[in-house]
């Protein structure tokens, strides 16, 4: 099996995006997959919950989304946090080892995907799975505040006056440490609504000498502010100061939006562009579902894919609601629109 070397440095994702040809493919969504394979996530802990209960299934949607032509996959770990599982009667090492479990599951599924991949000489299978030794980086998901609040609040982005950065650096330092020991390739502060939010993921990567790289998406409602109202721009500029953030861009947003707000980063940073929108429904955060046929199909999500990689995008997926189906459109869009990486025919 093809090993690749890729090492954890700041220069990470533009080697890995030199490996592959300019562009890269991220996951989908992980919580409606879950309940596909039957996972009850009717909890506060959200996706998080299956750490607890089925980590196999974790596992079986990260094989999903790497033969779907995925080439980073992201933890389960959105919704965990030490503060979460201690509420549900852990003691602090049983919630640090959970955290660390769900890095060891998106590795597990990388390393049983690479087996596969020997196994098969013809680069996918007769059902359409795609069996491609390539470079594959696992993610270390980490949401923010508002997620653990589970009540909708990292669509909003209103924590109250009272927070504050050194608060949000407290609530989350723990845990970015231990996801950081738990050896992913990139960390990925995920649907950040906020300045004051950004500015504490920032502040913690340089204060704790984090030497794992990360990046830092970001969610709108409008396509020009963040969630909160707060400024992208300035939202941005937190992330492009950073040495150890990698790689900027948005999430959880829908796709009508994206076109705009990559033109806006585009302004302040040089990095490379991250995009994962979700399905474009409707998040009702009262009953805590998604509103059906309020979303886009995916031919049309990925018909925006190609336009988003020529004005900048440089790694694109899907978030809440987008499925292995979707992924694998977007794979194909961007494998007719890249030139094939070195030893990648």
């Amino acid at each position: 099996m093809e090993t690749f070397n890729i090492p954890a440095t700041p220069s990470l994702m533009k080697e890995f995006l030199r490996q592959m040809g300019g562009t890269a493919v991220i996951d989908g969504g992980l919580a409606t997959e879950l309940e596909l394979h039957g996972a009850d996530l009717n909890d506060p802990l959200w996706s998080a919950k299956c750490l607890l209960t089925s980590p196999h299934l974790i596992r079986s949607v990260h094989l999903d989304y790497l033969e779907a032509g995925a080439d980073i996959i992201i933890t389960a770990s959105y919704q965990a946090t030490i503060q979460g599982f201690e509420a549900k009667g852990f003691s602090r090492e049983q919630s640090e080892n959970l955290l660390k479990k769900s890095v060891d599951i998106a590795l597990e599924a990388r390393r049983i995907y690479y087996e596969r991949c020997s196994k098969s000489s013809s680069g996918g299978t007769g059902d359409g799975r795609i069996l491609k030794n390539r470079p594959i980086l696992v993610a270390a998901s980490v949401g923010s505040y508002g997620a653990y609040l589970a009540d909708g609040s990292e669509y909003s982005g209103c924590y109250g006056e009272a927070m504050t950065v050194n608060a949000l650096k407290e609530f989350h330092r723990r845990r970015v440490q231990v996801l950081a020991e738990a050896g992913p390739d990139i960390i990925a502060f995920e649907t950040v609504p906020n300045k004051i939010e950004a500015q504490a993921f920032a502040e913690l990567l340089e204060e704790e000498h984090i030497k794992i790289p990360a990046w830092l998406t970001f969610n709108s409602k409008d396509g020009v502010n963040v969630v909160s109202g707060d400024s992208l721009l300035q939202c941005a500029s937190i992330a492009e100061s950073c040495k150890q953030v990698v790689a900027v861009g948005i999430n959880c947003t829908p796709p009508r939006f994206i076109h705009d707000l990559i033109l806006a980063i585009k302004k302040v940073t040089t990095k490379p562009i991250v995009i994962y929108p979700n399905s474009g429904e409707r998040y009702d955060a009262d009953r805590k579902e998604w509103v059906e046929n309020t979303g886009v199909s995916d031919e049309d999500f990925v018909s925006y894919v190609n336009k988003w990689c020529e004005i900048g995008a440089s790694l694109v997926g899907g978030c809440c609601r987008t499925t292995p189906n979707t992924i694998k459109a977007i794979y194909r869009a961007l494998s007719d629109r890249s030139p094939a990486a070195p030893g990648q025919k």
